[in-house]
């Protein structure tokens, strides 16, 4: 029996994570699909259960990168394995970190600290779309420096590269948008990845910002509620528009950041074949 092709591989979970997946065998413009293996997404590692750990030792991942400020990365450490050693990349955004600023919040040490982290998070409240155009504005070069790194294949398994932020859904969902877009997969197919991520976080993740915004005393709006824990198809799509209308395209963007035609060529290679 022949083995299965890299695209036709089965979806593997990790427990502990809800919004871990492969971007693996998404359906490119010109025929065919993204390989599996390559490239992967999720929130925060700090969920990880023991046997999440074990899980993700036994991957093909081999770089992670991550989103997070110093501050998120401080109050919800990643879990990694200790069987092997991953290479960490750090790509600090601070638009997107919304979660992060309600962690920040919970930690302060006086009241005073927790009113001003709080004012500091609503007192920046724009919509999804928005967030993810400023976000843009200012993060071509942590977009770029992902796309290199998935982009560069190396003789020696593991290889794959897993994104994450905190929910993995805002710096994240742009990101893995921009890479796909880049390689030409089909945007309806880049859409509804993105969207994906507010369903996979509905339910223990989901409640557990509200939680934490609610015991901040901070009233939870369909505003706040939308920032933290959904994933609508007309933000991503805004994003992507603002691309085209300022670029020309995500492969233009990511080159804006820095990304070389021969890494761009690299890329395709390694993600679309």
């Amino acid at each position: 029996m022949s083995r299965p092709t890299p695209a036709q591989r089965q979806p593997i979970s990790i427990d502990g994570l809800q919004n871990f997946r492969d971007v693996g065998g998404m359906p490119l413009i010109d025929g065919g699909t993204t390989r599996a293996g390559v490239l992967y997404r999720a929130e925060g590692l700090g969920t990880l259960t023991p046997r999440g750990i074990d899980e993700l030792a036994a991957t093909d991942i081999g770089v992670i990168a991550d989103f997070r400020t110093p501050t998120e990365r401080m109050l919800s450490p990643d879990r990694l394995p200790g069987t092997r050693s991953f290479r960490t990349v750090e790509l600090p955004l601070l638009e997107g970190a919304m979660t992060g600023f309600a962690q920040q919040a919970l930690s302060a040490t006086t009241a005073e600290a927790a009113a001003a982290a709080i004012q500091s998070a609503l007192s920046q409240l724009p919509a999804l779309g928005e967030l993810y155009v400023e976000m843009l504005e200012h993060g071509a070069a942590s977009f770029a420096d992902l796309a290199r790194l998935v982009g560069a294949a190396t003789s020696d398994p593991p290889t794959a590269v897993l994104v994450h932020c905190t929910a993995g859904k805002d710096r994240t969902g742009v990101a893995v948008a921009l890479i796909l877009d880049a390689v030409g997969v089909d945007r309806t197919a880049i859409v509804a990845d993105y969207a994906a991520s507010g369903a996979n976080l509905a339910g223990p993740w989901a409640d557990r910002m509200r939680s934490m915004v609610t015991g901040m005393g901070v009233p939870l709006t369909p505003a706040i509620d939308a920032l933290l824990t959904s994933t609508p198809a007309e933000a991503i799509e805004q994003a992507l528009a603002w691309v085209d209308q300022e670029h020309g395209g995500s492969a233009a963007y990511l080159r804006s950041g820095g990304l070389s035609d021969a890494e761009l060529t690299s890329l395709r290679a390694r993600l679309a074949g």
